[in-house]
């Protein structure tokens, strides 16, 4: 949960602020092997993004905690992560109902909230803040060599406390690791794609050998011509139409290998 340190020149309560802060790191600290340990045994985006909204959630007691991907190219926004909802997977979202989501997006910073309701970036939606009792919105980008390819969505209820300096720096930590698992798991999909692809012609020969054994077999056992200048009378046009519906049979066979 997150916590609110009051200033203090009692010694009795300096110290019990300074436990309170240790047990606080001491969670985090915990959170983030946890979560280090959950995307590094995995190469999926999808198990990655799931992990970091899950973790964050739990250790700060989120009303919502969410992971947006940017498209490359596109200018298209998805939520892939969500603490609240872990059933969303790609769900295209509006960024004019996101404003804060939009200006970390295109600044590349954090944009920290403490007061949701009040400020005016947020005005064209306040009502919906509201109603759902939100205080602080605090949305860290993921950067990958200093763009952003995403973002970590953060909201507090009205009655919890706003995110602490350090609380911010935690999650800009967790983003980074992010950034470096999402990008991991990118080449691993690169590197399974073309291998995939470099596999087809190999498949195809091979197809294609088995195929010819084959026909010469059946054809061995069923036929025996005696005629010469058969083949000289079988024209070049038929020998490549047939040709032709074999390869593209056996490249159809091929790709379900």
């Amino acid at each position: 949960m997150l916590t609110t340190l009051p200033a203090t020149t009692d010694p009795v309560d300096q110290l019990r602020t300074r436990v309170e802060t240790l047990e606080q790191e001491r969670r985090q600290l915990l959170a983030l092997v946890e979560m280090l340990r959950e995307i590094g045994g995995t190469l999926h985006h999808m198990d990655i993004v799931q992990a970091v909204a899950r973790g964050l959630g739990e250790t700060f007691g989120l009303d919502r905690c969410s992971v947006f991907l940017a498209e490359r190219g596109a200018g298209t926004v998805h939520l892939v992560a969500s603490y609240e909802d872990p059933s969303i997977r790609n769900h295209v979202v509006d960024l004019g109902r996101y404003p804060e989501l939009r200006r970390a997006l295109e600044s590349g910073e954090t944009v920290n909230i403490p007061e949701a309701t009040q400020d005016p970036l947020l005005s064209a939606v306040v009502e919906t803040l509201e109603a759902r009792r939100v205080k602080a919105i605090t949305v860290v980008p993921i950067r990958w060599r200093n763009t952003p390819i995403g973002a970590i969505f953060l909201r507090t209820w009205r009655d919890g406390p706003a995110f602490a300096a350090a609380d911010i720096r935690f999650i800009e930590v967790v983003a980074e690791l992010t950034a470096g698992a999402l990008r991991n798991a990118h080449r691993y999909e690169q590197v399974r794609s073309g291998q995939a692809g470099a596999l087809g012609p190999d498949r195809e020969r091979a197809a294609l050998v088995a195929f010819l054994r084959q026909l010469l077999a059946d054809f061995e056992g069923r036929h025996h011509p005696t005629q010469d200048g058969l083949l000289a009378r079988t024209s070049a046009a038929e020998l490549e139409r047939l040709a032709g519906v074999a390869l593209a049979v056996i490249a159809q066979e091929a790709s379900a290998l």
